[in-house]
């Protein structure tokens, strides 16, 4: 048995995901880039990249994993390029966006011959949260005048918008991309290309597929561009787990099990959202508070129901694991990093990384 803390991704799971955005593309001529910033475990690229069209990033290491790892396009994109990097990440891409006219004026002449964008911000996202609201009040994510982009439209030749955010609602995609036509359709008609960016859950249980690629390819034809969509959730929802281990048992008003994991280390978008893991089937007569071994007072898992009681020793598995928790975990309390399993396509586990004190003391000096 495998020790825990793991994460363990399922290909035959990811794969489900992964036909479906290459049947979006077959259908609606939209183009998939996997965006790293929201899964970079390039373990299971070779299997990723048979189904989509590259990768976007959002730093210079990211596209150059990008580059080294992933078949097909690489889209460089940074909130802001530094003077020593900018050279490195033009040598790493096949695109280059640049989050605002400062810094497509900046480095106009060493990006020059090379494939350029301009982030816009349309004003309008699918955001709860105002933390990951593209579109918040003085948001700094891309350009908002029609009109300034008019002036730079000679130095670009496409646009990204990304202004979804966790959007299950084809009808809110669908209301939002009118209002970017509304606003950028005068300026759409001369680009060859656009990216609509992420969050859209187009690969969720239920969603209207054919609509979703019908309204694609009517986009795309109208102002005759290559549209491109850059999942991240959409390509790994509900591939991978987080497998963990009860360690004890205490009871202080309500019963409490404390497992070999933590939120603030392993999944760290459950305490900055404040959201409850997903742990099936959840149902049962007895009821835990499961725990992270960490120091701080809220790592915890969240409140569950199990059908006997629990024992030390024990596994639990943490469901939809993928999306934001290997690209955030750190070091906090020098809690073990989960390792990375892969289940294959013909049901073997393959041990892809295991982290080591000596990954600890090396990320620090």
């Amino acid at each position: 048995m495998l020790k825990t803390p793991y994460y363990l991704i399922d290909k035959s799971k990811l794969k489900r995901n992964l036909e479906t955005i290459a049947r979006v593309r077959e259908e609606s001529g939209a183009k998939s880039l996997l965006a790293l910033k929201c899964f970079a475990t390039w373990g299971v690229f070779d299997l990723m990249q048979e189904y989509m069209d590259g990768t976007t990033s959002s730093s210079l290491y990211e596209v150059k994993l990008g580059k080294q790892k992933f078949a097909g396009e690489t889209h460089a994109y940074s909130v802001a390029y530094a003077d020593d990097e900018i050279e490195e990440v033009l040598a790493h891409s096949d695109k280059i966006i640049f989050n605002s006219i400062s810094q497509l004026k900046r480095f106009a002449k060493a990006s020059e011959g090379k494939t350029r964008g301009l982030r816009v911000n349309p004003g309008v996202s699918s955001s709860d949260f105002t933390l990951a609201d593209p579109a918040r009040p003085h948001s700094r994510l891309g350009e908002h005048n029609p009109d300034q982009i008019a002036e730079v439209l000679d130095q670009v030749s496409g646009f990204m918008f990304h202004n979804n955010c966790e959007n299950a609602s084809f009808e809110r995609f669908d209301e939002m991309l009118q209002v970017i036509e509304n606003r950028f359709g005068h300026l759409l008609k001369k680009v060859q290309w656009v990216s609509l960016g992420g969050g859209i859950h187009f690969t969720g249980e239920g969603y209207p597929l054919e609509r979703f690629c019908q309204r694609l390819k009517a986009f795309a034809d109208s102002y005759s561009v290559q549209v491109y969509l850059e999942p991240g959730e959409a390509a790994i929802t509900n591939s991978t787990s987080l497998e963990v281990t009860v360690l004890d048992l205490l009871n202080n008003g309500k019963e409490l099990a404390i497992v070999d994991s933590s939120i603030e280390a392993h999944m760290l978008d459950l305490l900055i959202y404040r959201e409850t893991a997903k742990l099936e089937p959840n149902q049962g007569e007895y009821s835990y508070q499961i725990c992270g071994k960490s120091c701080l007072a809220g790592d915890i898992f969240g409140d569950f129901q199990f059908e006997k009681p629990l024992q030390i020793g024990d596994r639990l598995s943490f469901q939809d694991a993928a999306g934001y928790t290997m690209v955030k975990k750190n070091w906090f309390n020098g809690v073990k990093m989960p390792s990375i399993v892969v289940k294959n396509l013909d049901g073997s586990l393959e041990v892809t990384r295991e982290f080591t004190y000596d990954d600890f003391v090396q990320a620090l000096s």
